[in-house]
């Protein structure tokens, strides 16, 4: 069993084989739109909120509640985003 430091070693160094590990799914949305904006977001993935009327906040909303369109959202984000760019941030 581990004691507590080496439990605090392990977090700060994060999970280098979870791209995801840190990230809001608010962070990945802002990042796929900084990206490809709301049209070629709405191509990529064929959802609703990405293509009638979108907003953050309407994303935010359905990807919450539905888990099969965010497992598309966060696997685009795995698929394009930069190593060393999600190191960073």
């Amino acid at each position: 069993m581990k004691n507590s430091e080496e439990v605090k070693v392990e977090l700060a160094k994060g999970h280098p084989n979870d791209p995801l590990h840190g990230k809001t799914l608010k962070f990945v949305v802002e990042f796929l739109f900084a990206k490809y904006g709301w049209e070629r977001l709405g191509q990529i993935i064929k959802i609703k909120c990405f293509n009638i009327d979108p907003s953050l906040k309407s994303a935010l909303t359905f990807l919450r509640k539905t888990d099969w369109a965010r497992k598309q959202v966060e696997d685009l984000y795995v698929s394009v985003a930069n190593p060393r760019e999600m190191r960073e941030r």
